[in-house]
């Protein structure tokens, strides 16, 4: 039984944006390089470049998923709806535990942030909940490909 829940906190502390924390924690699992899961996921902090949208800690959790269990050919309609439904339920299952998936309503904020991000000091660690969205994802990955 694995937990990349751990490592993926540990990975947010020091300096990883949400989506970054998740996708890199299960780098080795889908067999990409960790610096290479830091630049995909790069782009998806702050509810996608802080835009507030899907929260990043979800958009690495799909990003697993799909190198975990995505389709590859295009004409395979079982897999890809069958990779949609898994989409969907995880979604759901974040939901399920934290009342949306949308990084401004998950922060109580309005809009999109400006884009520089906020310098990570021990006030931001004491405000900022994200550590618990990155914590919750790792664990529904897990759940899903590595409890069985």
């Amino acid at each position: 039984m694995k937990d990349h829940s751990v490592k993926a906190a540990e990975l947010f502390v020091s300096g990883c944006n949400c989506s970054q924390a998740v996708f890199v924690a299960f780098a080795e699992d889908c067999g990409i390089e960790e610096k290479t899961a830091m630049k995909l996921a790069s782009s998806f902090g702050g509810g996608m470049g802080r835009l507030r949208e899907v929260c990043g800690a979800v958009t690495g959790m799909f990003m697993v998923a799909g190198l975990l269990s995505g389709y590859e050919n295009t004409d395979d309609k079982d897999k890809k709806d069958a990779h949609y439904k898994l989409i969907q339920t995880l979604a759901q299952e974040f939901n399920d535990v934290h009342s949306t998936y949308i990084c401004r309503e998950l922060l109580g904020t309005v809009g999109k942030s400006s884009p520089v991000s906020d310098p990570r000091t021990a006030q931001y660690y004491k405000t900022r909940p994200c550590v618990k969205f990155v914590i919750t994802a790792s664990e529904i990955l897990d759940k899903h490909f590595f409890n069985n």
